[in-house]
């Protein structure tokens, strides 16, 4: 267990980290998941899906921008590759705001499969985040949070500084990947709006009462231990109007604190990863051994 002395940047006792996921328009023409649950026949594409992940850039990523402007927070974006080259104009609007442009793979689909040099590839597609947005990714998450055994190791080689797929901690680590630090800020699955509006019976007051809940025990606990909050948003989910009033009254409870860390990812992953004596550092067996997050070999 990690001591808190010291360690959130001006005092702050908790740090608070909110993602947003520009997916609209990375999804496969056709077999995305959505709203409509009916399975489309093979060889159609799937309209009426796709203009679900059209909202997200149409409506909800702009009604975002808004509700984190109104309360001043700056958030982490992970953008897909393709979804950029889609909505240019967009994604350099969500830097130009302040917010950080992460990578989330070239297309919404799975990488952990590719061989070595396919995923090399599949990754180093983030040139189109830099020269759409003039920002580069400096933090990586992939689809449905599964990194491949080698995905580590060639974020390392590619300058990349953190990642998030992986949800065993409330605190950000470090790791040694090809003998340089390599820092995780966690992800916390049950706060993905994904996961908390597919519960069966689950609705925005039970969604609002949880993040609340989420942040007293994580608050408390930070007395005594350093603890983060991280919760993510999709653009096509959380972007709807009575969700983001939702939000609203979330981040206005939760904004009462006056000393708490609200951070971008890369924003802490660069203060631990300057700090590596203070930090919380993981070793592991390879990843093919442990099933963990980790180096190949």
């Amino acid at each position: 267990m990690t001591s808190t002395d010291a360690f959130w940047p001006n005092g702050a006792r908790l740090a608070v980290s909110v993602t947003l996921q520009f997916e609209a328009g990375g999804q496969p023409i056709s077999g995305a998941a959505g709203p409509i649950t009916e399975p489309i026949l093979p060889g159609f594409p799937d309209l009426g899906q796709n203009s679900y992940f059209d909202y997200g850039a149409r409506e909800g990523i702009p009604r975002l921008l808004d509700l984190f402007d109104k309360h001043g927070i700056k958030v982490s974006t992970y953008m897909i590759g393709d979804a950029v080259r889609r909505h240019p104009e967009l994604a350099a609007e969500v830097v130009r705001r302040g917010h950080e442009a992460g990578a989330h793979g070239r297309s919404w689909q799975p990488q952990y499969h590719l061989a070595r040099p396919q995923e090399a590839e599949w990754i180093a597609d983030v040139r189109a985040i830099r020269e759409i947005t003039g920002s580069r990714p400096t933090g990586y998450t992939n689809y449905w949070i599964r990194p491949g055994v080698n995905t580590l190791e060639i974020l390392q080689e590619m300058g990349f500084r953190y990642h998030t797929d992986d949800m065993s901690a409330d605190e950000p680590f470090l790791q040694t990947i090809d003998g340089r630090p390599f820092c995780t800020v966690p992800y916390t699955l049950h706060l993905n709006d994904i996961a908390s509006f597919a519960f069966a019976g689950f609705d925005p007051a039970a969604y609002e009462q949880q993040m609340i809940d989420e942040f007293e025990q994580l608050y408390e606990e930070a007395a005594h231990r350093r603890r983060m909050m991280g919760f993510a948003l999709h653009d096509r989910i959380s972007g709807h109007a009575s969700r983001v009033r939702v939000l609203d009254r979330i981040l206005s409870r939760l904004r009462e604190r006056d000393d708490v860390w609200w951070a971008r990812k890369d924003e802490i992953a660069d203060w631990i990863l300057s700090r590596p004596d203070k930090a919380t550092w993981i070793e592991r067996e390879p990843a093919p051994v442990s099933g963990l997050p980790g180096a190949s070999s």
